[in-house]
């Protein structure tokens, strides 16, 4: 039996535990697929301000939201089934002050074991990963489930606008609703007189 001294060998790296490779770079939202036995697995995860810092997304100030994910390990596959609720900080669209909003979403992802090649890239929720990848950055898809439950308008809840924000909205408005732009009433009078030919 041959037997390689670590210390010796070249190449340490293949020794290393943390050599394998990974689907984004191993850290909390990292999950190690290989070791698991086919069938369902939950995962809890709580999406913090450390959390928001990595994504380091305009929109997405602070938060606090547990996320629940189910993998399903089945052969040559990953089904990943995100659930999530929390509170997100977020700006106002009509104040721009930021505010506690509440949210709740979910979403599937689904990864191909068989190797990238297999695999044509057809379907968006699919990923691909190699046959040597050991597993999978869930942070990503986190973060997606995440945009995806924020609605499309965002706006404090009744009566809790920054007060001086809706004060000079209002000022702006009464000026704006005073009647037509001068400079288009020397269009109204082209379209209201009979073209003759």
């Amino acid at each position: 039996m041959l037997r390689i001294d670590r210390s010796s060998y070249i190449c340490r790296s293949f020794f290393e535990e943390d050599s394998v490779t990974t689907v984004g770079d191993p850290g909390a939202y990292t999950v190690t697929f290989t070791n698991l036995k086919d069938g369902v697995h939950r995962f809890e995860f709580e999406l913090d301000r450390d959390f928001f810092a990595s994504i380091a997304d305009e929109e997405l100030l602070n938060g606090n939201v547990a996320a629940s994910v189910e993998l399903d390990k089945k052969p040559g596959m990953l089904v990943a089934d995100i659930d999530l609720s929390g509170t997100v900080c977020v700006h106002c669209d009509h104040c721009n002050a930021p505010f506690d909003l509440p949210v709740k979403g979910a979403m599937r992802q689904v990864y191909h074991l068989n190797g990238r090649q297999r695999y044509d890239g057809s379907e968006d929720d699919v990923i691909g990963l190699e046959p040597d990848d050991h597993r999978v950055d869930l942070e990503h898809p986190l973060f997606e489930c995440l945009e995806l439950a924020l609605p499309a308008r965002r706006i404090h809840p009744a009566g809790e606008c920054d007060p001086e924000m809706e004060a000079a909205l209002a000022r702006n408005a009464t000026r704006t609703s005073n009647g037509p732009d001068p400079r288009w009433a020397a269009l109204n009078t082209l379209k209201e007189t009979p073209q003759g030919r």
